[in-house]
């Protein structure tokens, strides 16, 4: 690390260790003793050494899981411990937050104090507003209509119930948060969790099950496994003794770990990929909303699943606010996340980085105009800030998620013209709508084929909201109380009394 980026002691004690997996209480090498590398994107320097897990590793794992669940402190455990726990693991967070905040950036290349401000944040935010939810679980009762013999009497109620051991698979953009969006409904529900964090970043998940285990939960309550996906994960997706699957990815991968669920009619929801739309329309505060867009496609490299990827301004805007966001990002600082006055980290790898660049070079072949940007940048995974015009509606570019620093924009006539254009994708993850007419928004936003819509803003997250996706973008939802719903079971009973 160059002298002038200084880490906190803490920060470079754990990236030094030789890591272990965590199953049930115990730190343990895979069994066949493999292990993988880890890098920095900032430098494609090796960065750390992990195991790579083995479906005898998954197994094991998801063992503990079941046996915590079934039959240990943690299943006769009241809510109101469980509230406390998560609280425990919240504080825990924060006390190490500057620490949590280094490992995301020395692992997947985004900003230092990005993290601490978002990732880090977000991620104890979410698991105290969830602590809330575990003493807040109901049921209900039933007058039952059932056809009775005069002297019968019945009483019906329903249970909401842990629905198990719940195998969580995560991608790497937002390591720590997508860990937390999977573990604080898990846990305020009373399941146990096995967790596959990305091959490229389980620096964070590792650090977050010595939180876990700091905080006091029992043995096999959380359990961390490195490895790949085509091991270790389709390990964990294919085991019967999992009771939900929970990913975030890829659509590609989704679509097999949910026929995977199918094989053993597991539970599943999937946050998968997006291509969302920011909507720019002509009563807009032209200057906010080229900060906006550039801001909603940059953010993270790009690296982001609801990134406003596709650009509509309409037509008599559209050169202004090109002109607007290229200036922006040229103007965009890229190096060492460690960097406060860095703007842009790296990509998270040089296989991503080389799919980035062949879309821009895809673009070129195609006609497309290059309005900024463009250009590697090295060393380390970096891709310049891309803005791309003239292209097609229909075309790769316009319709493949390419999860880069990557815009491409298009003008449009009129708002009908822009919500067929908007919808015209098979994701459905975000959008966003510029725009100062209330009326014309409240109109448009029922006809936007997506889970979120933001106006005056993009990839504004809140606990209490519900995230997820139309079409493509996935099944079911994180946050709010309809996780709670996907981490749960329902049970009817009926009384004779």
């Amino acid at each position: 690390m160059p002298p002038n980026l200084p880490l906190n002691p803490k920060t470079l004690e754990f990236i030094q260790r030789r890591h272990k997996m965590l199953i049930g209480e115990q730190w343990l090498n895979a069994a066949s003793g493999a292990t993988m590398s880890v890098r920095n994107p900032a430098t494609g320097e090796v960065l750390s050494e992990v195991p790579r897990a083995a479906k005898a590793d998954v197994d094991s794992a998801v063992q503990a899981a079941r046996q915590a669940f079934d039959d240990s402190p943690w299943s006769r455990m009241r809510p109101r411990e469980r509230q406390n726990l998560l609280w425990r693991l919240a504080d825990l967070m924060e006390r190490d937050a500057e620490v949590l905040a280094e490992i995301e950036c020395l692992n997947n290349g985004k900003s230092a104090q990005v993290a601490r401000l978002m990732d880090v944040q977000l991620s104890i935010d979410f698991l105290r507003y969830m602590a809330g939810w575990a003493t807040k679980i109901e049921g209900s009762c039933v007058d039952v209509s059932m056809p009775l013999m005069p002297d019968d009497q019945f009483h019906g109620f329903i249970r909401r119930e842990a629905i198990g051991v719940v195998g969580a698979i995560v991608a790497w953009n937002f390591p720590l948060l997508l860990a937390c969006w999977k573990l604080g409904p898990a846990l305020a529900t009373g399941c146990t969790v096995v967790l596959k964090p990305a091959d490229e970043t389980p620096l964070s998940a590792l650090k977050l099950g010595e939180l876990v285990l700091e905080a006091g939960y029992p043995a096999g309550v959380f359990n961390v496994v490195t490895g790949t996906g085509i091991e270790a994960g389709a390990a964990l997706s294919h085991n019967p003794d999992v009771d939900k699957l929970t990913f975030t990815g890829s659509t590609e991968v989704g679509k097999q770990i949910g026929k995977a669920a199918m094989d053993n009619m597991t539970r599943v929801t999937l946050e998968l990929g997006g291509k969302s739309p920011t909507l720019v329309l002509e009563d807009a505060d032209l200057q906010q909303a080229a900060a906006g867009a550039a801001s909603a496609i940059f953010f993270n490299q790009g690296q982001v699943c609801c990134a406003g990827s596709r650009l509509y301004v309409q037509r008599k805007h559209f050169d202004n606010v090109i002109a607007d966001v290229a200036n922006i990002a040229n103007g965009m600082k890229l190096g060492n996340g460690l960097d406060p006055s860095v703007a842009m980290g790296p990509l998270i790898s040089a296989r991503q980085q080389k799919r980035v660049f062949g879309y821009i070079e895809r673009s070129r072949e195609l006609g497309a105009t290059i309005a900024c940007g463009g250009e590697q940048f090295g060393p380390g995974y970096f891709v310049k800030p891309t803005v791309l015009v003239d292209v097609d509606q229909r075309g790769p570019l316009v319709q493949e998620e390419i999860f880069g620093p990557v815009l491409v924009a298009m003008p449009f006539d009129d708002i009908d013209e822009a919500i067929r254009l908007a919808n015209d994708n098979r994701y459905g993850l975000g959008a966003s709508i510029w725009s100062n007419n209330l009326a014309a928004v409240h109109k448009m936003i029922p006809r936007i084929k997506s889970g979120s819509v933001w106006v005056n803003c993009h990839s504004a997250l809140d606990p209490a909201l519900p995230f997820g996706g139309y079409k493509m973008s996935g099944v079911g939802r994180e946050m709010g109380a309809a996780a709670i719903e996907h981490y749960t079971e329902l049970k009817s009973v009926l009384v004779r009394l």
